[in-house]
C-alpha cells in the first residue's frame, strides 16, 4: 500500500537541499546527502522528487518566489514626492539586501550554482531576471514621469544596469552578512547613482 505524503515534507526537503546545495555545492550534493540532512531515507526523498535535479529545480523556484516577493512588494507608482521616492528606493534595497543577509549561500544558489545545472534552469533564471528588470523599470518610469530622473532615459537598459549592481552587492553582503553598514554603503550608492550621478557640477 503506497505511503501517502506527509504535510510540511516537501518543504523540510527543499530547506534541507537548500542547505546541502549551499555547503557542499550542487555537483558534490547527492540524494543521499539530502536525506542524512533529514535523518530521513532515500525513498521519503524520491515520494517527493524524481532524482537530484528535480529538488534543484524546485529550489531554484522557491528561491526566485522569494526575491520576487520582496521586488514587488511595493507599489513601483506609489511615490509622489522626490522624498517618498527616495524613501522607497532605500526600502526595497533595506529588504533585498537583508534577505541575502539573512541566507548567504540565496544569491550564489540562484544566479551561480543552480543557473549552471542545466539550460532550463538558467532560462528559469534569466526569465525571472526579465522579470525583475520590468519591476526596476517600472519604478524608473514614474520617477521620469514625476520629473524625478531625467527625461528620456533608456529605463529599459538602465533598470538591467541598477540590477546588476544589486546583485553585486547582494554577493557582497552575503559574504559579510553581519556587516550593517556594508549593506546601508551598497544601498546608497544604488541611490546616489540615480539621483545624483557621479559627473561633476
Amino acid at each position: 500500500m503506497p505511503r501517502t505524503a506527509e504535510p510540511g515534507r516537501r518543504e523540510a526537503i527543499l530547506d534541507a537541499a537548500h542547505t546541502v546545495f549551499a555547503r557542499k555545492g550542487y555537483a558534490a550534493a547527492g540524494i543521499a546527502d539530502l536525506a542524512g540532512e533529514l535523518g530521513i531515507g532515500h525513498g521519503t526523498v524520491y515520494r517527493y522528487f524524481t532524482n537530484k535535479r528535480d529538488v534543484a529545480a524546485a529550489v531554484l523556484d522557491r528561491a526566485l518566489e522569494r526575491i520576487a516577493a520582496v521586488v514587488a512588494a511595493e507599489d513601483a507608482a506609489a511615490s509622489t514626492t522626490l522624498d517618498e521616492y527616495r524613501d522607497q528606493v532605500r526600502r526595497i534595497g533595506l529588504r533585498l539586501y537583508r534577505l541575502f543577509a539573512d541566507d548567504p549561500a540565496l544569491a550564489r544558489l540562484v544566479f551561480i550554482d543552480l543557473a549552471a545545472v542545466d539550460a532550463d534552469l538558467r532560462d528559469r533564471v534569466m526569465v525571472a531576471q526579465e522579470l525583475f528588470a520590468a519591476y526596476t523599470a517600472a519604478y524608473l518610469t514614474n520617477g521620469v514621469e514625476r520629473g524625478f530622473l531625467r527625461a528620456g532615459l533608456d529605463v529599459d537598459t538602465l533598470s538591467r544596469v541598477i540590477n546588476g549592481i544589486i546583485v553585486a552587492g547582494a554577493a557582497e553582503v552575503a559574504r559579510n552578512p553581519g556587516h550593517a553598514a556594508l549593506r546601508d554603503r551598497w544601498i546608497e550608492a544604488v541611490v546616489t547613482l540615480m539621483f545624483g550621478g557621479l559627473a561633476r557640477r
